[in-house]
Formats: C-alpha cells, sequence, structure tokens
C-alpha cells in the first residue's frame, strides 16, 4: 500500500473564506501534531480565498473589519497587517487601516500556501475545481459525490459553502423577469453590465440597505460613472448601516449569566448594557462589540419561538449597527447624500414594468413611482438554505435508509451540529461530516464575520484530526495505545491524561480552567474532585500547589501528603513527576523548587498547572524575577501550545513588558474572542492601556470589566488597583478614594494583595498628589492609613518576606507607615539575604526610604537615583515598578532639585500622556533652579 493511501484523506468543500481558514488550521495542526493528513479543498474557482465574500475585484470594497481583527492565525493577530506591510498596494498597513476585501483573498490563498509548505512532511493539499453535489458515508468515512461524476473518498468531510445565494423572493414576477434585474450582484459582471449602461435612465434602484448596498454604491458612483447617476435605496428601516467610529475602542465585554433565558429578559438586560457603556464612555459602540462576545451564548439560550420572533422584528436592527461600515464609505455614502446622489426610504417594491427605451417604471410601497436603468438586489444572502435548490445542502437533508445526514437549524439558517460535527435527522452526531461559519447560523446567529470562523476553523481542525487521526494515549500502567482505545484514561484541558474518575476528572477540569482564567472558586472545585477519588493525586496537588503558589485557602501539607499516597497507588511518570515538583517547591520554592518545576516542564510543556506557577503572572510568581529568562519561557512553549487562547493570553503579558504594546494588544483581543473570560488577558489589555496613556477609556473599559465579567476574578483587587493608577494619572484622587474604600481596603483585602495592591497604592497616592504643591494637585486631605492594610497582610510577609518583590512592597508599606524602626529591621533582613538583589537592590531601597522618612529628601534621592537601573530585577511590572520612580521624583522636588525633576518627568511624558504629570511638570517650570 502507498504512503498516500496509508493517510487520512480530509476533504473540504468549499474554497471561499471559511474553507481556506479550515485547510490552514489542519495543515498548522497536523504539523504541530506529527499527524499525517491529506487535504482536498472543492473549489471551482482557480484560487483559494475568494468566495461571495472576498471575491470582488473593486478595491472601494473594504473589509469591514480593521486589519487588526482579520488575522488567519489566532496566535499572531498581526499576520495580516504584516503580510500588508509587504505588498506594494500604495495603502496604510495600519492595524486600524480598513483593508480592500480582494487584498484578503490573496493573503488567505498566500497563507494557505504557506502552512502547507510548512506542514510538507505530514499534510498535503490538493485542489479539485469542481462542484460537490452530494455526501455519502461509506465504510471507510464518507464519499463526496461532484458534478462531473466523479467521487472522492475522505475520512471526513468539511461542508464549508459559505454564505447561501441572494434572497429575492420579494420581487414581483415582472421584476424577477427583466433583464435590467441583477438579482446577484456578486455574480461575475453582474454590476458591470449597470456601470457601462449609458442608454437608460441614469437612476438605479437598490433594494435592501446593508453592507451589499454599501458595496454597490461605491461601485456604481466611482470615478467615471455617467453624471446623472443617482441611487435609490430603498428597506424596511430606510436607515444604512452604522459605521465604525473614527478611533477604534476596546469592547466593553457583558457578564451574561444573569441575563435570563428568553428574549423579553436578553433584550431589557442588552438594552440596559449599551445604556450603561453609553453614558460611561459616551459610545453605544463597544457596547455591541462585546455582545459579540456573547451572542452566541445568549442565542443558544432562547427558544425556537423567541429566535424566530427576534428574526421576525429585531434581526435587522442588530445588523445594522452589529455590521458596521468602514468610516471611510461612511464619509462618501454621507457626501453623496448631501448632493442628493443616494437617498433613502422606508419602502418596498411592488410593481416594475418595462419602459420603452429601456430600464423600468417601479411602483413603491408608499405609492411613489420611479423610472430607474436598473434595480439591484441588495437584501443579501437568503435565511433559509431548504429553498435554495442547492444541490449539496439538498443531498445532505435528503433521507436515506430513513436518515439524513443534516437536520436543519432554526428558520433554516444552515444546520444543526455538536460543536461543528452535524447532527443527523435522528440526533446523532457520528458521521465524519463538519461544518462552520454561514451554515451555523441558526445555532450561533453571529457565525458569518472572520473572528467568528477563524475560530471555528482551528476547533474544527483538531476535532477532525482527533477523530481521523487522534493521537496515541498513554495507559495508566504505561502502555501506549490508540487514541480510540476503549479504556483510555480522562484527559485534562490541555489533553494530558488524568488517573482519575471520570466524574473527579470533569471537576478538576472546571477548576483548572477557573485557574487558567483567573477565576475564584477553581479550590472548591478541585475539593470536590479530590472528594469524588480520594486517590485522584493531581487534585490534591493542584490544591497544594494554589495553597503555596497562590496564597488560596488549602491545607497545603495534608493535600501534599494525599497526593503522595494517591500518586503511589495511581499516577502516571507526569503525575508523579507534578507531585515531586509541587513538593520540592513547598520545601525550597526559589532554588530546587525551580530547577525541579522547569525541568517537570521541559518533559511535559502542556501541563498547564505547572506552566501556571512558573510563569511570573498576576496569580503566580514564577520561577524567575529575570525577565528575559521569564520571556524564553514562554516563547518556548509556542510549538506545544500553537493557538490555545490561555497560551496567547500569556504571550500578551510577555509582549507588553516586552514594550511591543501594539502586539500586546492585538493578541490580548484575539485571546478575550476566544475566551472572554480570560484575567491573563485582560491584564495584558490594562497593561497596553496605561502604558499607553490611554487613562480615561482605560479607567471606563476596566471599570465595566470589573464590575461585569471581573466579578468572579479571583485577583480583582488587582485588577481595581489598575484602575486606581488612571484615576492618580488622571489627577482624579476623588476616583482613588471611593474606589479604595470600596474594593481595595480590608477586609475586602488581605494577604499578598493587600500589601502588593493596597499599601502600594497608598503611598503611590501620597507621595504623586497629596504631598505636592496645590498648583499640582488639589488640596484635599491626606490618603487612608495604611496600619489597617500592614495588618491584614500579616507580619511574615512585612517583617519576613521570601522574594524581592515582596519584599520591595513590605518596605514601601512601612515608609507609608512612618514605621522607621520595622523599616530598619526589614532592611536588615534584606541585607543578610543570600539573594544578591534583596540583599542589593532592595536593602538600597529600604536606605532611600529611612532617609525619606528621615527628612534626608537629598540622600534618598541619591539613593534612589543609583538604585533605579537595577530595580527590573526585583520582578513585577513595569506598572508596579513605577513607584519607585514616583518616590524618586518627589524626593527630587523636596529635596529642591526641580532640574533633576522636570527631567524626569519629561521622560516620562516622552513614554505616554499623562494629565497628572503634565499638571506636575507646569508647576515646576517657574522654579526651574
Amino acid at each position: 500500500m502507498s504512503e498516500s493511501l496509508k493517510r487520512p484523506q480530509v476533504v473540504v468543500i468549499g474554497g471561499g473564506a471559511a474553507g481556506t481558514l479550515v485547510a490552514i488550521h489542519l495543515a498548522r495542526t497536523a504539523h504541530q501534531r506529527g499527524t499525517s493528513v491529506d487535504v482536498v479543498l472543492v473549489d471551482p474557482a482557480d484560487r483559494a480565498g475568494r468566495g461571495t465574500a472576498f471575491g470582488t475585484t473593486d478595491d472601494e470594497h473594504l473589509l469591514n473589519v480593521p486589519a487588526a481583527g482579520m488575522t488567519a492565525l489566532p496566535q499572531d493577530p498581526g499576520h495580516f497587517v504584516a503580510w500588508r506591510a509587504r505588498q506594494d498596494h500604495g495603502s496604510s498597513p495600519e492595524p486600524a487601516t480598513f483593508a480592500p476585501r480582494r487584498q484578503f483573498a490573496r493573503y488567505l490563498d498566500e497563507t494557505l500556501a504557506d502552512a502547507f509548505d510548512m506542514a510538507a512532511a505530514t499534510a498535503s493539499l490538493r485542489h479539485v475545481r469542481a462542484r460537490a453535489v452530494g455526501v455519502r458515508r461509506s465504510s471507510s468515512g464518507a464519499t463526496v459525490s461532484l458534478h462531473d461524476g466523479h467521487d472522492l473518498d475522505a475520512a471526513a468531510v468539511v461542508v464549508a459553502t459559505g454564505l447561501p445565494a441572494a434572497g429575492h423572493d420579494w420581487a414581483p414576477e415582472a421584476l424577477r423577469r427583466s433583464p435590467f434585474f441583477v438579482a446577484d450582484p456578486w455574480a461575475p459582471g453582474a454590476l458591470d453590465v449597470v456601470r457601462r449602461d449609458a442608454a437608460g435612465p441614469g437612476d438605479v434602484l437598490l433594494v435592501g440597505a446593508g453592507l451589499t448596498m454599501v458595496d454597490v454604491v461605491l461601485s456604481l458612483t466611482r470615478p467615471g460613472a455617467r453624471e446623472d447617476r443617482r441611487v435609490l435605496a430603498v428597506s424596511r428601516t430606510g436607515e444604512l448601516p452604522a459605521s465604525h467610529a473614527d478611533e477604534l475602542q476596546l469592547a466593553a465585554i457583558p457578564d451574561v449569566e444573569e441575563w435570563g433565558s428568553t428574549l423579553a429578559e436578553v433584550r431589557a438586560a442588552a438594552h440596559e448594557h449599551v445604556d450603561r457603556v453609553r453614558e460611561a464612555g459616551g459610545d453605544w459602540r463597544p457596547a455591541m462589540d462585546g455582545l459579540r462576545f456573547r451572542v452566541s451564548e445568549l442565542w443558544q439560550r432562547l427558544s425556537e419561538d423567541d429566535r424566530l420572533s427576534f428574526l421576525a422584528s429585531e434581526a435587522s436592527d442588530w445588523n445594522r449597527v452589529r455590521h458596521r461600515m468602514p468610516p471611510s464609505s461612511a464619509a462618501v455614502l454621507r457626501s453623496l447624500t448631501s448632493v442628493d446622489r443616494l437617498r433613502q426610504r422606508a419602502a418596498s417594491v411592488v410593481d416594475a414594468s418595462p419602459l420603452p427605451t429601456g430600464g423600468l417604471h417601479v411602483t413603491l410601497s408608499d405609492g411613489s413611482g420611479h423610472d430607474v436603468g436598473w434595480v439591484v438586489n441588495c437584501t443579501g444572502p437568503a435565511l433559509d438554505v431548504r429553498l435554495l435548490g442547492h444541490p449539496l445542502v439538498d443531498d445532505l437533508l435528503t433521507p436515506r435508509g430513513g436518515v439524513s445526514l443534516a437536520q436543519a437549524a432554526t428558520a433554516g439558517m444552515g444546520f444543526r451540529t455538536r460543536d461543528g460535527r452535524l447532527l443527523d435527522s435522528t440526533g446523532r452526531a457520528d458521521a465524519p461530516v463538519w461544518t462552520l461559519g454561514a451554515l451555523r447560523r441558526g445555532e450561533l446567529w453571529e457565525s458569518t464575520a472572520v473572528p467568528e470562523i477563524r475560530s471555528q476553523a482551528l476547533g474544527l481542525a483538531v476535532s477532525v484530526l482527533d477523530a481521523v487521526a487522534p493521537l496515541p494515549r498513554r495507559l495508566e500502567d504505561g502502555r501506549l495505545v490508540s487514541g480510540h482505545h476503549p479504556v483510555a484514561r480522562p484527559r485534562d484541558p490541555l489533553g494530558l491524561p488524568l488517573s482519575a474518575t471520570a466524574e473527579a476528572a470533569s471537576f478538576y477540569n472546571a477548576g483548572i480552567e477557573k485557574v487558567m482564567r483567573l477565576q475564584s472558586g477553581g479550590e472548591d472545585l478541585l475539593r470536590e474532585a479530590a472528594a469524588l477519588d480520594p486517590d485522584f493525586a493531581l487534585a490534591h496537588a493542584a490544591l497544594a500547589m494554589l495553597g503555596h503558589e497562590a496564597g488560596a485557602a488549602t491545607d497545603v501539607a495534608a493535600s501534599l501528603q494525599a497526593a503522595r499516597r494517591g500518586v503511589l497507588k495511581r499516577g502516571d511518570e507526569r503525575e508523579r513527576s507534578l507531585v515531586d515538583v509541587i513538593g520540592r517547591r513547598v520545601d525550597d520554592a526559589r532554588h530546587e523548587g525551580a530547577k525541579a518545576l522547569m525541568n517537570h516542564i521541559a518533559h511535559h510543556p502542556r501541563d498547564v498547572l505547572a506552566v501556571s506557577a512558573a510563569v511570573p503572572t498576576i496569580a503566580f510568581s514564577g520561577v524567575t524575577d529575570i525577565q528575559q529568562e521569564a520571556w524564553d519561557l514562554v516563547d518556548g512553549l509556542a510549538p506545544a501550545y500553537g493557538d490555545h487562547w490561555w497560551y496567547i493570553s500569556l504571550q500578551a503579558f510577555t509582549r507588553q513588558d516586552q514594550g511591543r504594546f501594539d502586539e500586546a494588544g492585538l493578541l490580548a483581543e484575539s485571546a478575550l474572542f476566544c475566551e472572554p473570560s480570560s484575567g491573563h488577558a485582560v491584564h495584558a489589555q490594562t497593561h497596553v492601556m496605561y502604558e499607553t496613556g490611554k487613562h480615561e477609556g482605560g479607567r471606563v473599559w476596566l471599570d465595566h470589566w470589573v464590575a461585569e465579567s471581573g466579578r468572579s476574578a479571583s485577583h480583582r483587587a488587582h485588577f481595581s488597583w489598575h484602575a486606581a493608577l488612571h484615576d492618580l494619572a488622571l489627577g482624579d484622587t476623588e476616583a482613588v478614594r471611593q474606589r479604595y474604600y470600596s474594593q481595595l481596603a480590608p477586609p475586602t483585602v488581605t494577604g499578598v494583595r493587600a500589601l502588593i495592591d493596597s499599601a502600594s497604592l497608598l503611598w503611590r497616592w501620597r507621595i504623586t498628589t497629596s504631598s505636592w504643591p496645590v498648583d499640582a494637585a488639589s488640596a484635599e486631605s491626606a490618603p487612608p492609613p495604611v496600619e489597617c492594610v500592614i495588618d491584614a497582610a500579616g507580619p511574615d510577609l512585612i517583617d519576613r518576606p521570601e522574594t524581592p518583590f515582596v519584599a520591595m512592597h513590605s518596605a514601601l508599606a512601612l515608609a507609608a507607615a512612618g514605621d522607621l524602626p520595622r523599616l530598619a529591621q526589614l532592611r536588615a533582613w534584606c541585607a543578610a539575604s543570600s539573594d544578591p538583589t534583596m540583599s542589593a537592590t532592595v536593602a538600597s531601597l529600604c536606605t532611600a526610604l529611612l532617609s525619606a522618612g528621615e527628612g534626608e529628601w537629598a540622600a534618598a534621592a541619591a539613593t534612589l537615583t543609583e538604585l533605579l537601573p537595577t530595580l527590573v530585577r526585583v520582578g513585577g511590572s513595569a506598572a508596579q515598578r513605577e513607584v519607585v520612580e514616583e518616590t524618586l521624583l518627589f524626593a527630587l522636588v523636596s529635596s529642591e532639585q526641580p532640574a533633576l525633576a522636570l527631567e524626569l518627568l519629561d521622560g516620562r511624558l516622552d513614554r505616554r500622556p499623562s494629565p497628572l504629570d503634565a499638571r506636575r511638570r507646569g508647576s515646576l517650570v517657574g522654579v526651574r533652579a
């Protein structure tokens, strides 16, 4: 048997965006897994990526999503932007640009070729220029029938035919028969005839007022068009699509857990969400963009009757504000309207009759009559695929032996699936046939834009390969067996086997997923897993790790002992290694524990629990305070995680730490699109907003997240601290005060978060505003006392910190309290440490703060100036270490060194805008030495 016949063959029907993205991710995933697969792309077009949406040749037809949102690769959100920068298009490669759609088609085609070049050893691609007309099950999987009579054997089939044909049932019979009726404006050459026509009336009637209408208007009125060309657009509402804002904003993602399950409840909650976001930020668009992240979840809650009611009464309003046109297109349409070359009207076509010299006389429902050269159908794709007469769709819905391969979804908008795999007419999903994109609208509603299709394509590629070429699994006794082996163990969220009962594994996975999302409650689910299966070693080990590494309320010693007992009874090499590592971390986190953890990750890079402990984040201190080592650790994991949202979230945080803020922001958005509750992605985006000086927008966005999805965040106080930094940068100390008492004061915040967030905020608040001259900060009372925060942190953290990062914050807390004797004791503790960062950098910080406490501001400034270049060694983020720079600035002002203070302020303002820094600079200009 030849090698090619040994490899599973996946047939992808449709070569537009959906089919091309599936093929790309099949190749990339196969390469990552080392899985062999042959992909056959079936589409009559000569190149991939075109389809209805991107097959246009008109450069006026723009994407309605900025280039930054159009990557084919979730883990590389700048991929399309970078591709455009390499092309000679004479257009802007900026991320916020709305690029021509034809460019995106080329990009998909080239990315497809690149993917299969990279995966040449494991994957092949063949393009069959034909139309698929049927799919039937076979002994080896499925058989795809082509229009020319040939068949293709397949281990799996992906139906990616894209948007259905345009519907025109609304058109009167006389209009449908007319040669001056353009039923499908996207048919090859359809609009060319209209543009060239110089004989009939110059007016053109467009029926429908969505994005198709926008494109047709741009095509028919561009330079060179007839001088008497006027366009009348009619629709049910007479309104044009909304436009994107000139400056894009972050989506305000709502928490929809309590929104209910009826259309009335969801509608009321959605309107409240939009009103709240608009009131806070002045624009409704971020609210609508945030709903996009949740709309599929909400749609699936609705009953069939509620869905049909929405389609009948509210779908057009949704589409108008959800699917918006680019600002440049909106400007052209406004200009055309101002000179009466574009008119809109709420009406429908009642009748049409031919004119003697060509064209049509059209009667509208409002009683008006119009002589037009052409009528163009701009109503968009038909909803019900059952009415299209599409051979492939009809075949999938046709029963064979009493069972059809597919069943129609709501209103006939595609098919019902189980995570993309077709449900047959009996409700089973055992046929090897999948679908995505437009054919999932009935069950997802929003399923036609590239971000949704890209996410589906990635998940589908994994699902298909799991079915046709599953990775081998290892049994508890160490034997390696087929992925289809009947006694294969349960898997964790990253696909690693678990030595546990299925029920216990499900609770464990739910708990680990909460840890991955930075949500509270993970340890409760892990306790439940351990209770259900007392010998489940990893459940006990996870509890021990969260208690030791993340401060969770667990009995570390008891959990570790239970883990060791359990892994002796039942556990594979990875599980035994992880239990051993956690024990070593408890004994010596900074040295032997760190080495053991890194060694474990080298052998098991997809062990998400181990990686969580190793990477310095909001939740864990990690194995290193050295930035480059942390960056190398995250980047080195790329082959193991690929496009997984959790890993993309970690990448986003790494990129902002490297000062690559645009890239970090795009990565965070990509991760949030896949998992709207990803705390790591929100954390990265929060840093981006602060470091780029977007204080007002950042505060509004973060306040919304903290109140919504962030309500269940396990480190909510830290996000509140970030919002308080925006408050300070804006000079809004009253907002800081309200935020502190409502979100950051004990007993709401205790332990390490009280020290890192609350205590450092109080010190920063004092030295940035309340102690400055009146012309630099509003005259107000001092910040709240810090002593209760120190008590909430506890003496071990304050007096005997284990890491330089915690020690730095202990010093700041004691300085804020004015407790110089205790600060001196902390300096002695740090100076005696074997850690050079503790004994040098942090001890010097203590010395500087002692000088400040004694009023020796010049000495404090000199010491702080010396240690600032090495401060990065203590770890943490730039925003957290910035408090030391703030202390230096205050010391320079207090020691009457305004020239040096101005130099420092100018450097900060060059880095990012800050109203507070600008005001403080103004207060010093007149007293420059």
